[in-house]
């Protein structure tokens, strides 16, 4: 029981962080949605890297390699290491100054006013929420399944768990994760609740230099008890089941390997991290972020991946029914043999679980006080406390809504594939934010056009693929078009359409423009 009293100790540390950083609260609207406009360097990297690594990047990536193999790295983490930083460079920088001088808060209220259009902000606010509710479940799984593998064996009594057949589960005797899901949503509810952006800021740092030291420690052990990096990987090729995880070829093919590069320019449109990068105390704030972020994504991605593909020769086939979502707490439960080692492991990952999800939270209240309920009735209706009261609000509502659909989901859903959909749909709306701050012709109809394209043709794809044909994400094989990932005809269709119907419609005012492109 050591390690689940160091993990229990380490979710009240986050609690009474919660309660520490509320005492600095200046008790205004501005500094509980972004701080105020003053984190630094060192801050706003952690922030923004924490929000980034999420139970996608852990505990699916894991997964993915466990039934993918090594080219699940350059799937995700190559392409992401290169992708993120000049996106944040190019576009993050060009929104921060943006948001700054005009006083921004949210997406929905930056493009409403670069397209002089008060309707874009209630078309745009209903589908930010449609693909963030994948990414919250993403979390929400992932702290589910992670608890419970990790406690296996602990309460044989209470969670007894039987297959079908009637042969004891893996996971028989682990805390269930219905239960270890709900306990991840209170507790970043709770400093979320007290101290906005500022309280997700702060953790999400602390948890960004724990989960990274963590996952160092856990390689470590994990390959140590293997008998070594070359050892464990000469596992892989003398197993028959393992063997084909060691190559990209096969597994992976060329056209859909490529095409993943489109998924993280996801990170363009993010609602959460647009509002970090307001957080941003100058422009200089940036350079960190962009040279430090690949870096930090090749610490977390490489162990993860190598202790997947190490997964398929140390534990083989899963019995039929068993999610890969359980194999990085399998792999720490049976190879981290030391209770202390195996707890703070376990708050690692479950840190860099939650450092996602406090700022998707927070994002979400924000835009709905601001977009909906200040828009609404008016910015001078409400006063600043009954601001924040309305976010935290919406806030437990979304929090709510999240756990009640990741039960539903919990036994069936992948977290990986999760992952992708929704990183797919807003990389589907990434041709709408480059070509707001990049090209004057864009256009009202044009913008408006190029999101519902761009939600209707996700939408059809995620029917297909995970809805209409199978129960939600336990097939392994991944919806391709002539072999390329889905989000190559999305991202198409979205371009398509901003390019065409801006060219073809009136372009907004010289004053307008005036604001953006000075």
């Amino acid at each position: 029981m050591t390690s689940l009293y160091i993990i229990i100790g380490y979710l009240l540390l986050l609690v009474g962080l919660g309660i520490i950083s509320s005492r600095f609260s200046k008790g205004t609207s501005a500094d509980f949605f972004v701080v105020s406009r003053t984190v630094g360097s060192f801050l706003l990297l952690m922030s923004i890297f924490g929000t980034t690594m999420t139970g996608f990047a852990l505990v699916g990536s894991t997964g993915k390699a466990y039934t993918a193999g090594i080219g699940t790295y350059g799937l995700m983490a190559s392409w992401s290491g290169l992708i993120h930083s000049a996106v944040f460079f190019l576009v993050g920088i060009r929104l921060w100054a943006v948001g700054k001088r005009h006083g921004y808060l949210t997406q929905c209220e930056y493009f409403r006013n670069r397209y002089d259009a008060p309707s874009i902000g209630y078309i745009l606010f209903p589908i930010l929420i449609l693909l963030l509710i994948p990414y919250l479940l993403v979390g929400v799984i992932a702290a589910g399944k992670f608890i419970q593998a990790s406690t296996k064996g602990m309460f044989p009594e209470q969670f007894e768990l039987l297959l079908p057949n009637g042969n004891p589960h893996p996971l028989s005797g682990g805390i269930p994760p219905e239960v270890g899901g709900g306990a991840i949503c209170a507790i970043v509810l709770f400093y979320v609740f007290f101290g906005g952006l500022r309280g997700a800021v702060w953790a999400n740092t602390f948890q960004t230099i724990v989960f990274m030291v963590t996952g160092v420690i856990a390689f470590w052990m994990i390959s140590s008890k293997l008998g070594g990096l070359q050892a464990a990987s000469q596992a892989v090729l003398d197993s028959d089941f393992a063997k084909p995880r060691a190559a990209r070829e096969g597994l992976i093919g060329q056209a859909q390997f490529f095409t993943y590069c489109f998924i993280p320019l996801s990170v363009g449109m993010f609602p959460h991290l647009f509002q970090h990068w307001l957080t941003a105390k100058s422009a200089k704030a940036f350079k960190l972020t962009v040279v430090a972020h690949p870096i930090f994504i090749m610490i977390v991605w490489v162990p993860c991946v190598l202790i997947g593909m190490w997964a398929a020769a140390h534990i083989g086939a899963l019995p039929p029914g068993v999610s890969p979502n359980i194999i990085l707490g399998r792999m720490v439960e049976s190879l981290v043999l030391s209770p202390v080692l195996s707890g703070l492991v376990g708050a690692g990952v479950l840190a860099a679980i939650m450092s996602s999800l406090d700022s998707q939270f927070m994002c979400l209240g924000t835009m709905f006080t601001r977009d909906i309920v200040i828009r609404r009735f008016g910015e001078d209706r409400f006063t600043d406390k009954q601001k924040v009261l309305i976010a935290r609000g919406f806030i437990l509502l979304i929090v709510a809504v999240t756990y009640g659909l990741a039960c539903a989901l919990m036994n069936t859903a992948q977290v990986f594939a999760l992952g992708v959909w929704c990183f797919s749909g807003f990389a589907g709306l990434f041709p709408l934010i480059v070509g707001s701050v990049y090209w004057k012709g864009t256009t009202k109809a044009g913008a408006i056009s190029c999101i519902l394209v761009t939600a209707s043709v996700w939408s059809v794809l995620f029917y297909h693929d995970i809805i209409a044909t199978k129960p939600p994400c336990m097939e392994e094989e991944e919806l391709l078009i002539a072999g390329m990932m889905p989000v190559t005809l999305i991202i198409a269709a979205s371009a398509i359409t901003l390019v065409v119907v801006s060219l073809l419609t009136k372009k907004p005012s010289d004053t307008t423009l005036k604001k953006f492109f000075a």
